[in-house]
């Protein structure tokens, strides 16, 4: 039903993959101050946009985006932040993580709804774009990749797993909105997303610079905390300005339009590869891998007054670790014990031929963080 025929029509690959935007170009990026909509509202501003970026707590520093105050919870509110805005695009980045996946589905399905009622003409949007993962192919969370291990590598037209799934709450609400005010849809699954973000949920870029800064500071082992399967495995990663571009693609191409999009970095590595490389930018040698999963939350855990002394030492701008590091959501991405692979035909045959080396996106988050002074 939701599914479009024309990403099956072959694109010139001598052709630019972002092609000219909409002549209408004001985007409504809700989540911006995350991983996914601050990399996006870069883009998008880059691109000569118009940029609201929702979030609870908006930035009011970041050249070219217009920020929105307003929770998805308080419908009431939330109306009358959006009251003045007539997006032609909605890019949706945004989730809150809740005890039980039962409550995700409730809470993150509301937020979808919630946004699409407040706006006070949704049939003026030409396009909404979804962002969810890999736990649409892995599971939620609490049940994540067990049972059967999924086959690789994870393609879009494979069915839904028989688990509730707060992300298909999610497309469920975004389909419902397009279907009654008439404008085209994508959603698009990045695999772990690498990029900036400060007080993120799930950022294991930053996770790992504040892990290797730690090592370097106290002479700790620098451990590759996840399962032997991703240790020897093969594996993907999705750098946030890989996503902001397909994002900005699927939104102004009709081959986008309606269509579900994987997106991952392009290339593959090994984290027995990639592991000794990271310890290098900081100047550290890699610990010989144990065998095992260690837990970096479990290793992290007592270290909130360390980083607050690293701080001081280095004169650093965040001294919460918190803020920085999310040790949970690394541990359950490298602790996975199945394989995680990711095809990107479907959106290289629409057009979408856009590349990112996986090493330079590690290398360039860590070099931002020590610019603003995140990490020493």
């Amino acid at each position: 039903m939701w599914s479009s025929p024309r990403f099956l029509q072959r694109k010139n690959p001598m052709t630019s993959s972002v092609p000219a935007v909409t002549p209408s170009r004001t985007a409504l990026v809700v989540g911006a101050t995350g991983i996914v909509g601050q990399n996006l509202a870069a883009r998008l501003v880059a691109e000569g946009w118009t940029v609201h970026g929702l979030a609870r707590r908006p930035r009011h520093d970041v050249a070219g985006v217009l920020p929105v105050a307003a929770d998805l919870l308080d419908p009431p509110s939330l109306a009358g932040a959006l009251k003045d805005l007539r997006p032609s695009h909605v890019f949706f980045c945004s989730w809150m993580r809740q005890a039980t996946e039962e409550e995700n589905c409730r809470v993150n399905a509301a937020m979808v709804r919630n946004l699409f009622a407040a706006l006070p003409e949704p049939e003026l949007l030409v396009h909404a774009a979804l962002t969810t993962g890999m736990k649409h192919y892995l599971g939620p969370f609490e049940a994540y990749a067990s049972g059967e291990p999924p086959v690789t590598p994870f393609r879009e037209e494979v069915p839904r797993l028989d688990l509730r799934n707060f992300y298909y709450d999610q497309e469920d609400a975004l389909y419902e909105a397009a279907e009654r005010h008439g404008f085209s849809w994508s959603v698009h699954r990045p695999h772990t997303v690498i990029g900036y973000a400060v007080g993120n949920a799930m950022n294991m870029g930053s996770t790992l610079a504040v892990y290797a800064t730690i090592c370097r500071e106290t002479g700790r082992p620098f451990v590759f905390p996840g399962s032997p399967v991703q240790w020897d495995g093969l594996t993907d990663l999705t750098d946030a300005r890989q996503l902001a571009r397909q994002l900005l693609w699927a939104s102004t191409s009709a081959a986008g339009r309606n269509e579900a999009f994987n997106i991952v970095n392009g290339d593959l590595v090994r984290w027995k590869w990639l592991w000794p490389r990271l310890a290098v930018w900081f100047g550290i040698e890699a610990a010989p891998y144990p065998g095992h999963a260690t837990s970096l939350e479990e290793t992290l855990s007592g270290d909130a007054e360390l980083w607050e002394q690293i701080a001081a030492k280095y004169g650093l701008t965040e001294s919460r670790i918190g803020r920085l590091a999310s040790a949970w959501h690394t541990d359950a991405d490298l602790g996975r014990p199945v394989e995680c692979v990711t095809d990107m035909s479907k959106s290289r045959r629409a057009g979408f031929l856009d590349y990112q080396y996986t090493p330079d996106s590690f290398a360039d988050l860590f070099t931002r963080l020590r610019a603003e002074r995140l990490i020493p």
